[in-house]
């Protein structure tokens, strides 16, 4: 079908073009709302600026488009193939995606704000400044968690983001906004997070392993019974965030800041504090084996039975901190 062709019959009223040939079809800047795609084949074709909100694309072939700017608002292209497509700057706000396939998709300053995209395959993705607003991203089950392996989310906003369960293995999120994301049980090893602000984020049970998050921005996160080993963590902020039963070890978090942190029963072993601020932390029957704690400071500490026969002590400020046997740390 020429592009003539279907424009004339879109504006005659015709609305449903379902498993159409449209390979290399150039639709620049159409209007098209409300069209119906469903199981047609768009690969290679040009559908840039063009207006498809509302459209529905279900396993629609899209490999090789180039869609940049196009609005997609409220679309359906659940079980879509969108790989290496070129949706730059496009809006997908609350569009559907569910199980669709954007490996290698560009999405560099998209809108994705409330996009359901369960299930998606995105490795390799550009989400360079996105916006995911409240998108949800949360795995139905293990099986189908939503993939956004080496994905590139660079000063990406996914504030309120749903990716429990995801996996985000060396994805880059350096200094994305994640506030307030669900973050439950996902896999985040070898993933970038320098400079990123995951203030009141939730990473329950979560596996941070070689994660490099240097001056990211932790404060009031959840993290209990979290995974995290072998982490570059150094001067991050974990103001008050809650990481009972959290296994720490191997990993660097000097001059990291832990004012009132909660680390009640957590595994330190290894795991070095040096400078770090650990004023008024929650250190109670914590395992640190050879953990380092040079120079950091533990006033108002509670380290009560906390097991730190081996822990590096040197130069540590234990001012009013209560020592593992239960007495005030006095200076003589």
């Amino acid at each position: 079908m020429k592009a003539a062709e279907l424009v004339g019959s879109y504006e005659g009223g015709e609305r449903d073009f379902s498993r159409a040939e449209l390979s290399g079809i150039s639709l620049v800047a159409q209007d098209l709302i409300d069209i119906i795609f469903t199981d047609a084949n768009l690969s290679k074709s040009d559908l840039t600026y063009s207006y498809l909100n509302r459209a529905q694309f279900t396993r629609a072939n899209f490999t090789g488009a180039k869609m940049s700017g196009a609005t997609l608002i409220k679309s359906g292209l659940q079980h879509a193939n969108l790989r290496d497509a070129d949706l730059h700057g496009a809006s997908l706000q609350s569009a559907d995606l569910q199980n669709a396939d954007l490996t290698w998709v560009n999405l560099m300053d998209a809108n994705l704000m409330e996009a359901d995209l369960r299930g998606v395959q995105m490795s390799g993705a550009n989400l360079m400044g996105a916006c995911l607003r409240g998108a949800n991203l949360r795995a139905e089950k293990r099986a189908n968690c939503s993939d956004l392996r080496s994905a590139k989310l660079q000063y990406a906003d996914l504030r309120n983001v749903n990716l429990a369960g995801a996996n985000l293995a060396k994805a880059d999120f350096s200094f994305a906004n994640l506030t307030e994301a669900n973050l439950r049980g996902v896999d985040l090893t070898g993933a970038n997070l320098t400079g990123a602000n995951l203030s009141n984020a939730f990473l329950t049970e979560a596996t941070l392993h070689e994660t490099i998050l240097p001056e990211a921005n932790l404060t009031n996160v959840k993290l209990e019974r979290a995974k995290v080993t072998a982490c570059n963590m150094t001067k991050v902020i974990l103001k008050q965030a809650v990481m009972t039963g959290i296994k720490l070890g191997n990993s660097d978090l000097s001059y990291a800041d832990l004012t009132r942190a909660r680390l009640s029963k957590a595994d330190l072993t290894r795991t070095i504090f040096c400078f770090a601020n650990l004023t008024g932390a929650e250190m109670s029957e914590c395992h640190m084996t050879k953990t380092n704690l040079e120079d950091a400071n533990l006033s108002k500490a509670n380290l009560l039975r906390a097991e730190m026969s081996s822990a590096n002590m040197v130069g540590a400020n234990l001012s009013e901190a209560m020592m593992p046997d239960g007495r005030i740390y006095a200076l003589s």
